[in-house]
């Protein structure tokens, strides 16, 4: 975020009646742990996906690049 959206964002907040920060507060939590648990759910996914793929990555036929 760069400051001018940081230094918009706090005017907006300063404006708000209290509750409505509390809201805002809220949200920006909810959004936050959405975005964990999507990397958290891409890494897990990524992990069981690792097996499936493993004969496909682990052959000498492409030994080659795994060198590169």
């Amino acid at each position: 975020m760069t400051k001018v959206h940081e230094q918009t964002l706090l005017e907006k907040l300063r404006q708000l009646a209290p509750e409505c920060v509390v809201e805002v507060e809220h949200f920006v939590d909810f959004l936050a742990q959405r975005q964990a648990d999507e990397h958290r759910f891409a890494h897990a996914a990524s992990r069981l996906a690792e097996p499936a793929f493993s004969h496909v990555w682990d052959n000498h036929a492409d030994a080659d690049y795994d060198r590169l």
